[in-house]
């Protein structure tokens, strides 16, 4: 093979990939590999950050080996990150003082609480565009330096360093020459305030994060640092979390276009320009890249579970032997969607926000087989999409037109009839669903000179629209049974 290409890193909840992208824009060849994930307790998910940093450097350089290509090849390296997993490491050893804390867990749901009782989850909400939930990194690197014995200390010695997966990953490949992160993750730690793009210091005194542990935050599409490997060092220019950089990848560069990435979660993304705009309806304004890579806004629904749900069918259950046999069997149940799922496993994230929310099914008889079930469960990424939309409209003062989808669980047709029928709106699926790494790639072009917002947008071509066939009796009806699961699951565990 000849010529230069863009590497992309893509650090998953579930596994770590490297996507080889050629001059282009084409997607050459891609490798992954999964990693384990760890379940100390109830409402508790971690993960080692060495063994994530172990695999995502095999991943690259199988791609390399596999493709006959050298470091030298390698342009330059954009990464896309799983967003709000907290990391934090010794500056001198480079080794983490505990797992990291995934973005699902739950157990700083108390800290919440006391910010929340506090009252100053109204000022947080105004200038980090996030509610007050254990799902942001605040409260979990407040968790680690005060449950890791002498954590404190070190962090008051300047010690230690706190970082999202990207700043954990460009810290290692730049031999911890660089300690920095993007707007758009940064804009997930409930510590940054999006007015005036600074860490907050009135919020860093409230949880108890001191200044000196933050990486240091810049545009997506700027230069963080050198890979350097095999005598070869390879600019790391472009850098974003997953659900902006699917945004970007997605060509998503004016106001009002927004995309649905399902994934792990599943995220309902809108760029909403260069001024902030606070949502009236339990959604979250976040930061994001305008068509240069340089920092705007977006308006967020976030949905914690969604192909998470269909691996749990596969590996919690064990009624699926691989994901994509969900689709033939949910396509061959006759019955009209009668068992509802709600995947509330980490709570529920927008409209709702409810830490205390559990999983449930509801309406099984006798008649009931795991069919059902396994429809009920595609059908449920449909229906939190639905809700994330009809608030995001709401919000934005008109309804979505379109709605652009990718990630791994939009190649399922079913699910995404299933989503144009419940939405009442088309479903645009691209040829190329990898957006989330083609994102990365992107920005690390744009850095480098190689591409433009006109060449990204003329790159994307659309596979499939999926267009609504059902009546707005049945849609109705079928959503009206979906809130009423819901509200019954809500505040299931005690506060």
């Amino acid at each position: 093979m000849n010529g230069k290409y863009i590497v992309a890193l893509d650090q998953g909840t579930s596994s770590c990939r490297a996507i080889l992208v050629s001059q282009q824009g084409d997607i050459v060849a891609i490798e992954q590999e999964e990693f384990t994930q760890h379940f100390p307790k109830a409402g508790w998910v971690e993960h080692d950050a060495e063994e994530i940093w172990e695999v995502q450097l095999k991943m690259f350089r199988q791609l390399l080996h596999n493709q006959g290509i050298q470091a030298g090849d390698v342009l330059g390296i954009g990464i896309t990150n799983q967003r709000e997993t907290t990391v934090v490491w010794n500056k001198h050893t480079g080794q983490p003082i505990h797992k990291a804390i995934v973005w699902q867990d739950r157990r700083t749901a108390p800290i919440c609480e006391d910010i929340k009782q506090s009252g100053h989850d109204g000022y947080i909400y105004e200038n980090t565009g996030l509610v007050v939930d254990a799902y942001f990194s605040g409260t979990k690197v407040k968790w680690i330096l005060d449950n890791v014995p002498d954590a404190r200390a070190m962090a008051a010695k300047g010690d230690l360093c706190f970082g999202t997966m990207d700043s954990w990953l460009i810290w290692k490949m730049t031999n911890g020459k660089s300690h920095v992160t993007d707007y758009t993750n940064a804009s997930r730690t409930m510590l940054y305030n999006i007015r005036t793009l600074e860490w907050d210091p009135k919020i860093l005194d409230l949880i108890e994060v001191p200044a000196g542990i933050l990486p240091r935050v810049q545009p997506s599409a700027s230069e963080f640092g050198l890979f350097e490997i095999d005598d070869v060092s390879i600019p790391i220019c472009g850098v974003a979390g997953d659900q902006q950089s699917a945004l970007f990848g997605q060509a998503c560069f004016s106001a009002g276009m927004a995309k649905n990435t399902y994934g792990t979660g599943c995220f309902l993304l809108m760029n909403v320009g260069k001024e902030f705009v606070q949502s009236k309806n339990g959604l979250l304004t976040t930061l994001c890249c305008d068509a240069n890579g340089q920092v705007c806004y977006g308006l967020e629904g976030s949905i914690f579970i969604a192909g998470a749900a269909i691996q749990w069918l596969r590996d919690g259950l064990q009624v699926i032997e691989s994901s994509p046999d969900s689709e033939n069997i949910a396509s061959a149940v006759a019955d009209n969607h009668d068992v509802v799922v709600v995947p509330a496993f980490a709570g529920l994230g927008a409209p709702y926000w409810n830490m205390y929310a559990r999983g449930a099914i509801f309406g099984l008889t006798r008649g009931t087989e795991r069919s059902h079930l396994i429809k009920g469960t595609l059908d449920s990424l449909a229906y939190q999409t639905r809700d994330v939309i009809d608030a995001m409209a709401e919000d934005a003062g008109q309804p979505l037109e379109m709605l652009k989808v990718d990630g791994g669980a939009c190649a399922n047709s079913y699910l995404m009839q299933f989503q144009a029928d419940i939405l009442g709106t088309p479903v645009e699926r691209p040829e190329v669903i990898e957006t989330t790494a083609m994102g990365a790639a992107y920005l690390a072009g744009i850095t480098l000179g190689l591409w433009n917002s006109e060449l990204i947008e003329s790159n994307r071509k659309v596979d499939r629209v999926f267009k609504s066939t059902m009546s707005e009796e049945e849609r109705k009806s079928l959503y009206t049974q979906w809130k009423k699961a819901v509200e019954r699951t809500l505040d299931w565990v005690d506060a």
